[in-house]
Formats: structure tokens, C-alpha cells, sequence
């Protein structure tokens, strides 16, 4: 019985395997499989202050922070040096209180070669990107995207990443479609090729980072003046010397509609201090204030860092964000774990 089971896995298998060591398969053609897992336990006491929508609320929660998990690729073409890459990624409901246990995120394919970098799909803009790493408390209560707008992951995206020249400089540059949405505000649905664009400029190089971003016809996502459609400048700078981190971030948004003079002004102060190879220090704070309201929010964040391993890190933090004259805070205090793999 022994033999014929061998003799039968030999006449199944052999076969195949002769045809998968035929076929011409590299290390680089093997997708990548990555992730990263962020859950904290907070405590949130909330009025109501949050651009993200009203919620009023005190309790304990479990989050899943933007937890992620993803699959990467390339592999060479047979054309020139062109080089084929893609990328999959999904949010994952890590905490289980989602209705949804996958959620899209950036999902893209395109090319690469000396010319630089072409992808299409669904992509953080030009504009979300140049943020860099300015903001220290990411996907937590006291993330940028809570109280500013441009945060944006654009669908039926279009983007160009240069290389990098003159060592460090990349230009990066996006285009989307407006497949009958309306895209500029106008009460009629777009149909153009380019209905909304977004482009940065960013410079890289010996410990410091500098961006200069512009999108237009953009969700504003997040408005004190009330903007649905914004036109966005953003500024971020941010340098590394030593164990110490600090980091600024300027935006300016105009309302894309015709005639309108509603306008958010906002800007972020990011610091790290690295005490050593383990404990990180952090803080951070920064408003953002509509012209014609005149209300404002404001955000601070102070919080800690311990690296258990390369790929693991603790962390506690406490935060508040404040909206002016509606006379509104939300509190929020938490202690949690990133792990990326």
C-alpha cells in the first residue's frame, strides 16, 4: 500500500513539478506579503470638536488604528529596463467592532524604469504625501486628519513619481477623472480627463525633508469654514539632527466654488525627542481656523515611545482637541502596540 501511495504522488506531482522548474520564476517575481498591526486601549471623553463628525462620549474602547495588511511585487519586463510593480492593500478590523473586516486602501499597478514611476488606482494624493512624517501621532485620536483637511486617497488616480535629482529633489504629480461626479462644486457632473490634479515637490537629503504641494477640486474632507471642495496649498518641513526630530506643516484652503470666500487656514509644530535606542519623546500641536467663521480648532498631543524590537514598539499618549467658540473638547488617552511585519 505504501509503494502505491508513493507511486501515485510521483505520477501527480512529478509532472507538475517538472513544469514549475521549466517555468522561468525569480526571487522578484515572488509577491511580498506585509502588514502592520496598531491596537490601543483608550479612554475618550468627547464633546463633539472633531471635523470627522459629532460624537458625544465617555468611555473605554479598543481601536484597531489603521491596522493593515498588504501585497507588494515587481518583476522585470522584456522591454528595455521597464520593471512591472503592484501593490494590494487592505484596513484591517483587528478590535472586530467593524462591519467591514477589509477595507481598500492604496491599491495601485504600474510601471517603473529610469524615467521614474507611473501607477494608476486608488492612492494617497500627491498632497497627503509630501505630509512626510511630520505628523507623530498617526491613525491615533491625535492624527492631523482630525482637525485638517487634504488627507485624501484619491480613486481612478493617475501618478508620476520622478526620480530623484540633483540628489534629493522628486517632483510627484496626479490626475483623476471625474467619471460624472461634480467634481468642482458647479451643480453639473465632470467628465474630463484631469477634473481633479494634485503635485509636490519635496527635497530629501542629509536629515532634511521640505515639501511644497497643490491640489485642485479636492474633497476638503475636513472644514471649520464648511468647504465641500477645497483648492490646497501645503508647506511641510521637517530635520533630523541628532536624536532630535522637529517638524511644521503650513495648509491654506480656498473654496473651490466660483465666487465663494470661505477659506481654512491651519498649520501643525511636530517634535521627537530619541532618549535613547529604545524611549522616544513626542509632542505636537497646531490649529486650523476658518476666515469667515472665525471658529477654531486646535490640537495638542504629548505622548511616549518604548521600541520593544526592531519591528515592535509600545506606546502611550494623551491628546485634546478643542473647537473655539462652540466651546467643545475631546479628550482622549490611550496605551497600545504597533507591530510591522
Amino acid at each position: 500500500m505504501t509503494n502505491r501511495n508513493a507511486l501515485g504522488k510521483a505520477l501527480i506531482w512529478g509532472p507538475s513539478l517538472a513544469l514549475i522548474g521549466a517555468w522561468p520564476l525569480t526571487a522578484a517575481a515572488v509577491p511580498s506579503v506585509y502588514g502592520k498591526i496598531n491596537v490601543s486601549l483608550e479612554n475618550i471623553d468627547f464633546e463633539g470638536a472633531s471635523l470627522a463628525g459629532p460624537r458625544t462620549v465617555d468611555q473605554w474602547e479598543l481601536n484597531s488604528n489603521a491596522s493593515r495588511l498588504g501585497v507588494k511585487g515587481d518583476f522585470d519586463l522584456e522591454v528595455g529596463d521597464l520593471k512591472a510593480i503592484y501593490l494590494l492593500e487592505y484596513g484591517i478590523d483587528v478590535d472586530g467592532d467593524d462591519d467591514e473586516t477589509f477595507t481598500k486602501r492604496n491599491l495601485y499597478a504600474g510601471l517603473e524604469g529610469g524615467f521614474g514611476t507611473l501607477i494608476a488606482g486608488n492612492i494617497d494624493s500627491p498632497l497627503k504625501s509630501a505630509e512626510g512624517k511630520v505628523d507623530q501621532f498617526n491613525d491615533l485620536y491625535a492624527d492631523i486628519d482630525n482637525f485638517l483637511g487634504g488627507q485624501t486617497r484619491n480613486s481612478n488616480s493617475v501618478q508620476y513619481i520622478s526620480p530623484k535629482w540633483f540628489g534629493g529633489l522628486t517632483v510627484h504629480g496626479a490626475f483623476s477623472p471625474g467619471e460624472q461626479d461634480d467634481v468642482d462644486d458647479d451643480g453639473e457632473p465632470d467628465d474630463g480627463l484631469a477634473d481633479t490634479v494634485s503635485a509636490a515637490l519635496t527635497w530629501e537629503r542629509d536629515g532634511l525633508y521640505a515639501a511644497l504641494a497643490y491640489e485642485k477640486d479636492q474633497a476638503a474632507r475636513r472644514s471649520v469654514d464648511g468647504i465641500v471642495r477645497a483648492d490646497l496649498l501645503r508647506a511641510v518641513t521637517s530635520y533630523r539632527w541628532g536624536a532630535l526630530e522637529l517638524g511644521a506643516l503650513y495648509q491654506q484652503a480656498k473654496d473651490a466654488a466660483s465666487g465663494s470666500d470661505l477659506e481654512d487656514r491651519g498649520y501643525l509644530l511636530s517634535a521627537a525627542w530619541h532618549l535613547d535606542e529604545r524611549i522616544t519623546l513626542k509632542v505636537q500641536g497646531g490649529e486650523n481656523r476658518g476666515e469667515e467663521s472665525d471658529e477654531t480648532l486646535s490640537l495638542w498631543a504629548l505622548g511616549a515611545d518604548y521600541r520593544l524590537a526592531r519591528n515592535a514598539t509600545a506606546f502611550v499618549y494623551l491628546s485634546q482637541l478643542e473647537r473655539d467658540q462652540a466651546g467643545s473638547e475631546d479628550h482622549a488617552a490611550g496605551t497600545g502596540l504597533i507591530y510591522k511585519f
